[in-house]
């Protein structure tokens, strides 16, 4: 933010922290007597109200709903904002390795802007965007 250049004024650890359901939203992981899996929750400020299993008439992975209100830590610029989430999965294959996502995220910003203003970036076309 505001001229960050290698190294970004604000470093997280992932998504489950950054939405508040750390240990990967698994209740499992803490709670061992307790069956492992995702665990729909919604709070004021973060949640993750939609887990989309997979069914076994429909071959595909889990899809998340997710939010994050940034109400009460609200994150301040002047100039300018970047915002990068690295998404890793795991593949299960016999290599049993991380697998780099490109998962479909979307987000909001309000922000005060005089006119006029630069011309914004073109933004990624659908087949960009196609979550597989």
């Amino acid at each position: 933010m505001d001229g960050d250049d290698a190294f970004p004024t604000i470093c997280g650890t992932g998504t489950e922290d950054y939405f508040c359901g750390a240990y990967d939203f698994d209740p499992g992981v803490v709670e061992r007597d307790r069956k492992s899996e995702y665990l729909e929750f919604t709070t004021p400020y973060a949640g993750l109200p939609q887990v989309i299993r997979p069914t076994g008439s429909i071959a595909r992975s889990q899809r998340f709903g997710m939010y994050r209100w940034h109400i009460m830590d609200p994150i301040r610029f002047e100039a300018d904002l970047r915002v990068t989430i690295q998404a890793l999965g795991w593949r299960t294959d016999k290599d049993r390795r991380y697998l780099p996502l490109q998962d479909d995220i979307a987000s909001v910003a309000y922000w005060y802007q005089t006119l006029p203003t630069a011309p914004f970036p073109t933004l990624p076309d659908k087949d960009y965007l196609e979550v597989i």
